[in-house]
């Protein structure tokens, strides 16, 4: 299994153009009613791996995502009046996607939103998308360990089993840990529960 993906490793998906992904999700996309909507949080220096992940989550699960970071209609100067708009912008999606990087998880800004699409989408339409640095074998979000309250998204490779002995069948998955014990759904399957 899969918990956290190297970054670049998506990044035969990023011949995508951000352009259509700036847009506000309920006001203007053709489609925005046949399809979930996405709000990924990620931090504006981090394209690269923000082009990988949405051109992925749009060719293979046919979602329509939304980011901030290109949305023009947002005002040039970050204010009070970003936020109340960002606000507006993760309660119309769907789903609530937070990028999770280091450059991401040090963000002041991400964090807010973070914090704000889990007051609206907790916990089954909130996903963490963990990323770390090509190369780092060990690793993990020290001093950020609220984030393990949320459900991540996650690769198994088919030779993983259920509790039952069953086989996991090969995929993406969302799963969440609670108390109770480790829980997975088919990426897929999470995307189409509105």
């Amino acid at each position: 299994m899969k918990t956290i993906f190297e970054q670049g490793s998506f990044s035969a998906y990023s011949n995508i153009r951000l352009d259509e992904a700036r847009t506000s999700i309920a006001e203007n996309y053709q489609f925005a009613q046949a399809k979930t909507t996405v709000f990924i949080s990620h931090k504006h220096d981090e394209l690269d791996d923000l082009k990988g992940v949405l051109g992925f989550l749009e060719k293979n699960y046919s979602v329509k995502v939304y980011v901030d970071s290109q949305d023009t209609s947002l005002p040039r100067i970050t204010s009070a009046e970003t936020a109340s708009q960002i606000k507006q912008r993760i309660e119309k999606c769907d789903k609530f996607i937070f990028l999770a990087t280091d450059g991401a998880i040090a963000s002041n800004w991400c964090n807010w939103e973070l914090g704000y699409g889990d007051s609206k989408k907790y916990s089954s339409h909130i996903a963490l998308f963990p990323m770390k640095p090509a190369g780092k074998s060990d690793y993990s979000y020290t001093g950020s360990e609220y984030m393990s309250i949320y459900p991540y998204i996650s690769y198994f490779d088919g030779s993983e089993k259920y509790t039952s002995g069953n086989l996991i069948k090969q995929g993406y998955y969302v799963r969440t840990i609670t108390k109770d014990g480790n829980f997975i759904t088919q990426l897929a399957d999470w995307f189409s529960k509105r």
